[in-house]
Parts: structure tokens; sequence; C-alpha cells
């Protein structure tokens, strides 16, 4: 019995990592009905790299929370072991796809073992094939591996299949799609890393939507298209166009915005374009001037429909940059030293949509019906999927700065809260030096702020904050060891999202700084109006209290009252609401 168990043990390795199968995924094998564990993940990795040793490479770059090793191939016509040396020795572009962000969406991971299982077994477009020659392909299968790992039949329910897949947070419960500015979790910074050695030319990082039941099978979202350099917009562009256009004649239906209606479960308030906060990926990779690419397939198609549409856009990604990849990667170098030209240029840190321009267009959707709802007791939508029609909605196409500041020399980090911002510098690869020789009473610019207001609950483990207020000139003492972070770099837009304090996914709104704006020392009310009856004696500071008393907020308000005379006294914290970074318009030596 035991032999005969042995044979037959035998008969299905040899079945399974012997043939073509093992090569294959889960999702293949069954018809795209299931996925694998990330197991499977582990075995194609060096699967691939010993079928394949002079074109893959399956490397770790880095071990979640749970101890599971994050893999990444490295694909490419090259040979084993030199694939790095390769890529920098031919500056060849790197194209860089992420599956598995949210683990539950999980089309990119079987995507993109297909395609490349059928690049490297010739079983692809020719031109696919030879596209590897010009084109260096990192690939993630899952960036959220302990989320990949809560497997479960029920964790998307907006969703056709597969039959289970993983979570979309991380066993931390982070949303890695939020993390790539605060770079809070082990994943974040591991992938970071990843992208700070590859250095890709664009990165695709791959979704399935929610939202609304319609035709359309697939979106690409493109940054940067409403900022930062020309050169590096046209390229995003352009590729985006590319893109649309090949996935129309291979018979999908795509769209190049995100298919989010304007007002939630009104179809008719129809869609816009928007520019993604660098805590996203696409995002992330616009600041870094890059070109992303945010790809979502969309959730209510089945499994093969999904994972086609996921290859076919990764596919005529790596076609375009095999054609021109090597003609834009030399253009980027150029770019990374012009960066520094839009020193002192007004650039946007939030967007919004105007309603001067917009168009009218077609939208493949279906019937849909809406009605009260006894169950919400608001109006609840439904869709007649065996009905299409065809949308008449508006796209509102203007973008515009919501917020936005001049980009300036570089910013100083008092010694006292380099702790927070080293860590967070280090990571994104960003270069900065302590000060030496500049110390002493300097003219700066500094921003206190008007108003703040925190949160009122935490978000991605952070209690944000939200300010208002205008930087300004004033004296400050620069101390030895202070650092001084320069805009001089290719990155300075990164550094500028970073450290501006009204920015969306600013270290100050992420609530890195909150310290800085909770008041810790208070003056006893029976003292303040003592203080307040000699104050009043001032006939100045009379006529201001009078005036502020027309404001019924403020009238009807003892706190505000009191501290009216508080601020005014010389024990008031003139550190409260300090933002702990400088600004400098000129250069340091």
């Amino acid at each position: 019995m035991k032999k005969y168990l042995y044979l037959v043990l035998g008969f299905q390795a040899c079945v399974v990592f012997g043939s073509t199968k093992a090569l294959k995924t889960t999702a293949e094998l069954t018809h795209w009905k299931q996925t694998g564990r990330y197991v499977e993940v582990e075995r194609l990795c060096k699967a691939f790299t010993k079928k394949f040793p002079q074109n893959v490479d399956c490397i770790s770059f880095g071990k979640t929370p749970e101890g599971r090793q994050m893999r990444a191939l490295v694909v490419a016509d090259s040979k084993k072991g030199l694939l790095s040396f390769y890529a920098k020795k031919k500056k060849r572009p790197v194209v860089f796809v992420q599956g598995g962000i949210h683990a539950g969406e999980i089309d990119g991971k079987d995507a993109g073992f297909w395609l490349i299982r059928e690049i490297l077994e010739n079983e692809a477009n020719p031109k696919t094939v030879k596209a590897l020659k010009e084109v260096t392909l990192v690939f993630v299968p899952v960036f959220n591996v302990d989320g990949h790992e809560r497997f479960g039949k029920h964790n998307r329910p907006n969703q056709v299949g597969p039959e289970e897949m993983g979570w979309r947070t991380t066993a931390q419960n982070y949303n890695l799609n939020r993390d790539y500015m605060k770079v809070d979790s082990p994943e974040m910074k591991a992938m970071i890393q990843l992208l700070n050695q590859w250095d890709p030319l664009i990165g695709l990082d791959l979704h399935v939507t929610d939202g609304a039941k319609f035709q359309h099978d697939v979106s690409i979202i493109m940054e940067p298209l409403f900022y930062g350099l020309k050169e590096t917009r046209e390229m995003a562009l352009e590729i985006k166009e590319m893109v649309l256009n090949g996935l129309k004649t291979e018979g999908h239906l795509p769209l190049g915005f995100y298919p989010s209606f304007l007002k939630e479960d009104e179809p008719s308030s129809g869609f816009d374009l928007g520019v993604a906060p660098p805590r996203y990926s696409q995002g992330y990779l616009g600041v870094r001037n890059r070109v992303g690419m945010l790809v979502e397939t969309h959730s209510w198609k089945d499994y093969a429909t999904r994972v086609k549409a996921a290859r076919n856009v990764v596919e005529n990604t790596l076609l375009i940059i095999a054609e021109k990849g090597k003609q834009w990667r030399k253009q980027i170098e150029i770019l990374d030293g012009q960066v520094s030209s839009q020193v002192g240029q007004e650039m946007g840190l939030a967007f919004k949509n105007s309603e001067k321009k917009k168009e009218e267009i077609s939208f493949l959707g279906y019937h849909y019906q809406r009605e009260d709802s006894a169950v919400s007791g608001t109006t609840k939508i439904t869709y007649f999927s065996n009905q299409p029609e065809v949308w008449k909605v508006p796209l509102y196409t203007e973008v515009i700065p919501e917020i936005s500041e001049r980009i300036p020399e570089g910013y100083i980090v008092p010694k006292s809260f380099q702790s927070i911002v080293i860590p967070k510098l280090q990571a994104h690869g960003i270069q900065f030096r302590e000060i030496e020789d500049q110390v002493g009473i300097k003219e700066v610019e500094i921003f206190r702020a008007d108003s703040f207001k925190f949160a009122e609950k935490s978000f991605e483990g952070h209690q944000g904050l939200k300010v208002t207020g205008e930087w300004k000139k004033e004296k400050v003492t620069i101390n030895p060891g202070d650092l001084f972070v320069s805009t001089r770099q290719p990155k300075a837009f990164l550094i500028f999202h970073l450290f501006e304090p009204k920015g969306p996914d600013s270290l100050l709104a992420w609530g890195f700084f909150n310290s800085r704006f909770e008041q810790k020392e208070y003056m006893e009310n029976y003292v303040t109006e003592s203080v307040a009856k000699e104050m009043l004696t001032n006939p100045e500071i009379k006529k201001v209290f009078e005036e502020k008393l027309k404001q019924s907020e403020f009238e009807e308000s003892p706190e505000k009252r009191l501290e009216f005379f508080y601020r005014l006294h010389p024990s008031w914290d003139q550190t409260l609401g300090l933002y702990p970074v400088y600004r400098v318009q000129e250069k340091l030596k």
C-alpha cells in the first residue's frame, strides 16, 4: 500500500513539477475559478528561475509582520544573477508591476504569472517576447502577503470570483495603498526600498474596483497629468492613450478615468478627472517624477475576464516601453537634473474640478432603478445587468489646484524633531545634511497656524490634523546639527509634499507633529479674570475685545473670551501651533 502511495505521489509530482503545468497557476488549472495560496507564489518564483535561469531571478525584498517572505520576479533577457547589473549597465527602462496590494483584489498576481509564462515559453505575441531584450520587468505578485493568507469566500462581497481570496488590509490592519508617504508598515518600508533600488520608469498597481454595475471591464488612471514637469506629463498621457487604444483593439471596453460617480448611486451625476494624492501608488510615483498607472478591473466581471484585462494592460505597457522606453529613460535622467528649475515656482498640493469644462460621454451602463428603501430609509439603486444601456453623462475634465505653494530652496528641521523626520527621509531615499556653518540667528520662513483642527477619529493609525495659515519671515536660531533638506535634487516634488503643512499627505497632515498643537500649560480662570481686568485699561485692547464681542461665536463662549487675554499674556506658549520645520527661499552654503 505504501509503495503504491509513493508511486502515485511520485507521478503527481512529475505531472506538476516536470511538465509545463509546473509554471501554471491554480487559476489557469481551474479555468479561473480559484486562485492559489501564497505557497504557490514561492513555488512559481523558484520554478521560473530554475527553468529560465537566463531570464528570471526570484528575489526576497522583505519580511511581513507574520514572518513571510515578500517575493519579486525580475525578468529580462540577461544572465542569472546579473539582472540588476545589466538593467543599470544598459540603462534599460524598468517596468514595475505590483499585484495584491489589496489581497482580495488578486487579479494582478495571476495575470502577471500568466503573461510571464507565455512570454518565456514563446506563446505570447512575438513582439512581446522580444520586449524583454529592451525592458526589465520587476513583478511583485502579492504586496500584502499576510492579507493574502487571510483567505475566505466572503472577503469581497462586491466581486465575482475567485471562489476564495485574501483580505484588503495587512496583519497590522494597514491599508498599504494609503501608506506610501507616511511609510508606517514593514511592508511599505520594504517596497519603497525596492523602488529606490530599481527606479522604474513606470509602475503599474493592479486592483479591482468596487462600485456600480456597468459594461466597461477595465480602467487606467495615470499620474502625473496635471502637475510636475511638462515632459513627464506628456509621457504619462502618451502611455495612457496607447494602452487604451491597444485594449480597444483587443476587444476590451476600457476607461481612462476612475469610474466613481460624483454622487453616490446617481449615475446621471457623471464622472470627473482628478489627481491622486501621493498616499496612493500612482500619486507617489508621480511626485517622484516617474509615471504611475492605477489599473482597475471591474469587480462585476468574472475572474477570467478580469485577469485577461489585467494581463493585457501589462502586455501593452511592455510593448510601449520596449519601443520608446530607452528614449524616455534618457529623457527622465535629464529631467531629474532639471527638477531644480521648479524651485520658486507654484505647484499644486491638492486639486479639485472646476465646473467650467465638461463633455457629454457615452458610458456603457445597464438599466437601473432608484426607489425608496424600507431597509435603509433612503434611496436604493437596482441594476439590471441583462438590459445594457448607453448613459449620456457628463465628464468634468478641468482639474485646478485647490491648495498650492511655491517650492522653496529647502527646509530646516530642528534637532528636537529629527527622530520623527530622519527615518522618513531615509525610507524615501531623500538626501539631507546636517548644518554646520549656517549657525546663529537667521531669517527664515515659519508657519504658525491661524487655526488647526484634529480629525474626529483615527485613520490608518493616525489622528490627522488640518491647519490654516501662511508662511511668514521671522528670525530664528539655527543650531549646529539642525537638518537641511534641499529641494535641488530629483525627489524635490516628494520633499515638497512631505513638508508643506497644508498638503493632504504631509507629515503634519498625518499627525506626526500633533504634540506641537496640543496645549500643555494653562492659566486658571480666576487668574485670567484678574489679568483681563488690568488689560482692559488699555484702550487698544479694550477696542479689539469689544469688536470681537460682536461675533456671537466669541460672545457666547467663556473659553474664547478668557483665551483672548491669556494669549496676550507673556506666559502664553509661543510654540503652540508653530510648525517645527522652517522654510528657506535662498541657498544655504
